[in-house]
């Protein structure tokens, strides 16, 4: 079963601090920047938000490297077993590590790291020497701990290295999904308060502050990433850093103070699809007919997205909704699942349960963006095609549904998840957007009635992205 929302979620509740971007990495993006002569070699702060796509293998968020002296060196990555490693090591014998003893797979939320380093700290509170803190809590239990001696100068501080951001320092272990609000501090030891605080209403919601005022030191640097011609940027005034392979394109308002929805990695026991993008683009399996789901799902409301078909094995495409994920417990192929609605691309039919309604709409199929107009507050869906809703549908018909189809007042998880299938076995590309972060290039630029995502097409009156802030009005 995914986890669906289960992990830190920021953006639940309104707060003084809000974070406009992010920055999507995919398997060739990373940033550098050379490391000067430190402030401090022997106290820092590494301060940053991540969300996950791309589970079950390693993934650097960051790595302090010589390419031509790889013997000493500073990383932290999600490792093979989704669990959190962090080491520091001199390429002798002294070394700072922790790996957590706990994992890490929810692709769905935001998580806050900081890692706080003092290596001054007296023997008898060696273990003070790193701390690790996530969404705002240290973690003091790890599957490995090792202490550095007193007065170690880092690896991390190292003025003969390079400070790599999302990888390792070839093409290795490279990091997918986004990262917002990355900052380094030289020479100064901070708490995980610092960075962010917990919310007076929800207090086990974790999030973020303005760092604008901290001490960074001599390499210390502040990526916002909301310079999109520029994600490297860095605002506290230093030199930037250098980008690779990350484009205007990939500057995402999926942030952790308004989390957008993704399709789920984790719901893909039966579609086996391949996930990239910031899992926004999916390449279905030739040899499975299944569907893919959303890691946001509705009970209530109005809500829009779009998806493109990229490619089309042979326009045998599905796209719509399903009211339960296909887990390995509980599956039906497409051409029997009476738990999706579906606009088919083959023929232009409304597809459910392997029964057709033919004459809804018009065929579909490569270089086709369908938009989806789902309202859960009149058991209505409608599905327009390059902005033209088919049947002379008209979302905004409220409960008259003008062209509408039915939408099961009964759903079998109680909530409703945008869905996409192959169901003819051949397979097809898919780029979703749900307003965070296309991931198809946008001509024109549309937002919802409360200013937010990034749709090609009009956004119907009353209907909303499918993200944390709109969720918390009207999911």
């Amino acid at each position: 079963m995914p986890l669906i929302l289960s992990g830190n979620v920021a953006s639940a509740t309104a707060g003084a601090y809000e974070v406009a971007n992010s920055c999507r990495f995919n398997s060739d993006a990373y940033m550098v920047k050379d490391v000067v002569s430190p402030t401090s070699a022997r106290k820092y702060t590494i301060s940053v938000w991540v969300k996950r796509s791309i589970l079950s293998s390693r993934q650097r968020i960051f790595t302090v490297i010589d390419t031509s002296d790889t013997a000493a060196y500073s990383y932290c990555e999600f490792q093979a077993d989704d669990s959190l490693n962090f080491d520091d090591f001199d390429g002798s014998s002294t070394r700072l590590t922790r790996t957590t003893d706990r994992v890490f797979r929810d692709p769905s939320a935001w998580m806050h790291l900081c890692i706080a380093v003092d290596t001054t700290i007296a023997d008898g509170s060696a273990v003070n020497r790193v701390k690790m803190y996530i969404n705002g809590t240290q973690e003091t239990s790890f599957a490995t701990t090792t202490n550095a001696s007193q007065n170690f100068d880092t690896t991390t501080l190292d003025a003969n290295k390079t400070f790599r951001v999302g990888e390792h320092g070839t093409a290795g272990f490279r990091f997918g999904g986004y990262m917002s609000e990355f900052v380094l501090i030289d020479g100064t030891t901070y708490a995980a308060s610092d960075f962010g605080e917990f919310d007076e209403d929800s207090p086990t919601i974790w999030k973020p502050k303005d760092v604008s005022g901290l001490t960074f030191g001599n390499n210390g640097f502040y990526c916002d990433f909301e310079d999109s011609d520029n994600l490297g940027n860095d605002v506290n005034g230093g030199t930037d850093l250098t980008e690779t392979s990350l484009a205007a394109a990939d500057s995402a308002t999926d942030t952790p103070t308004n989390n957008f929805a993704t399709m789920n990695p984790l719901d893909n026991y039966y579609f086996s699809a391949t996930f990239s993008e910031g899992n926004l683009k999916i390449v279905s399996d030739a040899s499975v007919e299944s569907y893919g789901t959303s890691t946001m799902a509705v009970s209530s409301g109005k809500w829009y997205w779009e998806i493109k078909v990229a490619s089309s094995g042979s326009d045998r495409d599905q796209i719509g909704i399903g009211d339960k994920v296909a887990d390995d417990s509980d599956f039906t192929p497409i051409s029997d699942n009476a738990r999706v609605e579906m606009y088919y691309g083959y023929t232009g039919v409304h597809y459910s349960g392997g029964v057709t309604t033919s004459g809804y709409g018009d065929a579909f199929g490569t270089g086709d963006i369908i938009g989806v107009a789902m309202d859960l507050d009149n058991h209505k869906l409608y599905f327009s095609k390059n902005g033209t809703f088919q049947n002379s549908g008209d979302p905004t018909s409220g409960a008259t549904g003008t062209g509408a189809l039915a939408i099961d007042t009964s759903p079998a998880d109680g909530v409703y998840y945008a869905v996409f299938a192959n169901i003819h076995n051949t397979g097809s590309t898919f780029e979703a957007n749900f307003g965070g972060c296309p991931a198809f290039a946008i001509s024109s630029g549309n937002a919802d009635d409360n200013g937010y995502g990034n749709f090609e097409y009009d956004v119907p009156a009353g209907y909303y992205a499918l993200c944390t802030k709109n969720l918390a009005e009207f999911g």
